[in-house]
């Protein structure tokens, strides 16, 4: 039986309006690196006192090939192939793959820890960039000075705006930053092509040889490490891959070619400023200089800032959005506890985790406060993400090769981007010390929980006892109508774990028939499988020849709001209309046309650790971590949407074994 039309086509279609909105949710990190990659290479390099010619074309080459093969190539071309049923992402590839070997999670584990740490470093720079442009302004860097607070607070607000507009769905933020963000890469390309102008031999450095040159040039100090700098060029393209799910492959296909062509644009513009002032001895005495803002002309500069921070705005935007996806995915993927998700809008991918938002918040504010630069930000920024990028280049090969059966193409593409940001990752680590070890922190973080959460689920499900619902139907129709016991409600559901046929868990049983014994009209044993499908929504109902036990299996896509109240009444209407249950008179009801289906209680069974379970030492302690952390998540009242339903909450031992107990010897009274 199924819940609506479960074959309802959910792909978006091609267009300009979701070409726009892509332009929105999509395109904001990316967008916004022309702020900041240049000023860090120059002032790696000692500032613009000490650049040259082949520093320059070199460095710009190497921004234009990085976003060529890193972007276009490998993510656009290759990895999007990868999606699930139209959503990408690293958890949704290795959703793909994960039956190739088991090992596969541990390359997922990362990749996602990496690429959630990055959400939060995104807002902080991109922010604390587009804020400190307002320096660029004669009149406004008066006021500021050259210190950090008011940058800072500002910086603070428009973050806390950001966080806190979350519920309101990424569909209406999207259809409002979009025609921004077209304005935006609009703003890169004339920008670019103003300076451009002024000295058209910058285009020498669409020659790769002199990328590839710099590399070991002695007008580059700092070496290879420079693409640590250059590599925050491509940082958004992960989150682009991870985001192709809230708009719709086609519209990232139509609309990458005009986002990379305003981005080159701009790159260029900036080279061909810093060509003709190279060595300007003014432009030396400005703190943190940025030829970003710099190569502007001065009435323009201050709507240049309104308009980098707006984009700054819409860079975190597609982090943010990114993350919930990735959340709820490692979630279904038992990497994660389930929280509470809500899907504010009807947009395709759009969805809202509260404890997520609340947590990236608090944690940007802190990030901000520790940094408090936008030069010491960018230190931290970059190296999470190379992980996650070296991550997702192993699991492509995997796919490629057992999912494609490709046998040349597979090598070809792990020896060529393997290595390619392996050199990026190499070059990204001399920043630890200046910062990264707060993006590696934050990921390392991210990934004890997942492993903490995967592991103690393993050891779990390695001691369930399982039984057979058929060996207890007489009891439970004895139970049903042994009018001495109180009668609790007309439907007594419990939300279970998925097993095969008649199986159910011991605790299940206990809990109606030992633990408060439980009489009630009728016993469901409710399911819930999240499927691959994004929008997948249908049940199935095994009886087992009674009108009052009922396995229902439920299987949602994983974009679908687990609202089990409203599922399991509409399936106890379904199952009256078609006579498998019977009515369920209701004597009192303030709903007149609705009286047939009954009154329901939740049952929610929580594991909790004895202290007489026989485990060892290392198991124990990632179990009560589990179960710490489940804590803090948040109860299963709030996952399934229960917040306003009648429910039971019981704690069951996990049967583990027990210690061997000490009997007690019988003393007589003096």
């Amino acid at each position: 039986m199924a819940m609506g039309d479960c074959k309802k086509h959910h792909e978006i279609p091609i267009s300009a309006g979701a070409a726009l909105i892509a332009l929105g949710v999509v395109y904001g990190d990316i967008g916004t690196s022309p702020m900041y990659v240049m000023k860090s290479i120059i002032a790696g390099n000692g500032g613009i006192l000490h650049i040259n010619d082949e520093l320059i074309l070199g460095s710009l080459s190497l921004i234009i090939w990085t976003l060529t093969l890193l972007t276009t190539v490998k993510y656009v071309l290759i990895a999007m192939q990868a999606d699930n049923h139209g959503e990408g992402g690293i958890f949704a590839l290795y959703s793909l793959i994960k039956k190739c070997g088991k090992y596969l999670i541990i390359p997922a584990m990362i990749g996602g820890a990496a690429l959630l740490a990055d959400s939060v470093l995104t807002p902080a720079v991109t922010v604390t960039t587009a804020i400190e442009g307002l320096r660029s302004v004669s009149l406004l860097h008066h006021l500021l000075g050259d210190g950090q607070s008011t940058i800072v607070f500002i910086t603070l607000i428009i973050i806390s705006i950001l966080f806190m507009v979350q519920k309101a769905g990424t569909s209406i933020i999207g259809k409002a930053f979009g025609p921004f963000m077209s304005i935006w890469f609009l703003f890169l390309a004339i920008a670019g092509l103003y300076n451009i102008v002024g000295d058209i031999s910058v285009f020498r450095a669409l020659n790769p040889l002199r990328g590839i040159r710099v590399l070991t040039s002695p007008s580059n100090s700092v070496g290879i490490m420079i693409l640590g700098s250059v590599f925050l060029a491509t940082t958004g393209a992960e989150a682009l891959y991870s985001d192709m799910g809230h708009v719709g492959k086609g519209n990232i296909y139509l609309s990458w070619p005009f986002v990379k062509i305003c981005l080159i644009l701009n790159y260029l513009g900036q080279g061909a400023w810093l060509l003709q002032n190279q060595g300007n001895q003014a432009l030396m005495n400005i703190e943190d200089m940025n030829p970003f803002f710099q190569m502007l002309p001065t009435t323009m500069r201050m709507g240049a800032v309104i308009l980098s921070t707006i984009a700054a705005i819409i860079a975190s935007q597609a982090l943010i959005t990114g993350s919930f996806t990735l959340v709820s995915e490692a979630t279904r993927l038992d990497l994660m506890p389930r929280m509470k998700i809500t899907y504010p809008s009807q947009t395709k991918g759009q969805s809202y985790i509260p404890l997520v938002n609340g947590t990236l918040w608090v944690a940007c504010i802190v990030v901000v406060l520790y940094f408090r630069s936008s030069a010491r930000l960018e230190s931290a920024y970059g190296l999470a993400i190379t992980m996650t990028m070296l991550m997702t280049t192993v699991l492509l090969f995997v796919y490629l090769k057992q999912l494609k059966k490709k046998k040349v193409l597979p090598f070809i593409f792990l020896l060529f981007f393997g290595g390619l940001e392996g050199f990026f990752f190499l070059s990204s680590l001399s920043k630890f010390s200046k910062g990264g070890y707060v993006a590696l922190l934050l990921a390392f973080v991210l990934l004890g929980i997942m492993i903490i959460w995967h592991q103690a689920t393993a050891i779990e499900r390695s001691q369930k006892l399982l039984l057979h619902i058929k060996d207890y139907i007489p009891m439970l129709e004895e139970l049903k109508n042994d009018e001495k016991i109180p009668y609790i409600t007309d439907n007594l559901v419990y939300i279970i774990n998925e097993q095969k046929d008649d199986e159910i868990e011991r605790d299940v049983l206990y809990s109606i028939l030992n633990k408060n014994t439980k009489r009630a009209g009728t016993y469901w044993f409710v399911s819930l499988i999240v499927s691959d499908k994004p929008y997948e929504h249908e049940y199935t109902v095994d009886s087992f020849g009674t009108d009052y036990i009922f396995r229902v299996r439920i299987t949602l896509g994983f974009k679908i709001n687990q609202r089990v109240n409203v599922f399991i009444r509409q399936i106890v209407g379904d199952l009256m209309n078609t006579g498998e249950l019977p009515p369920q008179n209701q004597k009192y009801s303030i709903y007149h046309n609705d009286t047939e289906i009954g009154t329901f209680r939740f049952c929610m069974l929580k594991k909790m650790l004895v202290p007489e379970s026989d485990i060892v030492s290392w198991k124990r302690l990632i179990i009560s971590l589990k179960y710490k952390i489940r804590k803090l998540a948040g109860s299963q009242i709030q996952w399934y949407g229960l917040e306003s339903s009648s429910v039971i909450t019981e704690y069951v031992p996990l049967f583990l074994k027990v210690k061997k107990a000490e009997l007690l010897i019988r003393k007589q009274e003096k």
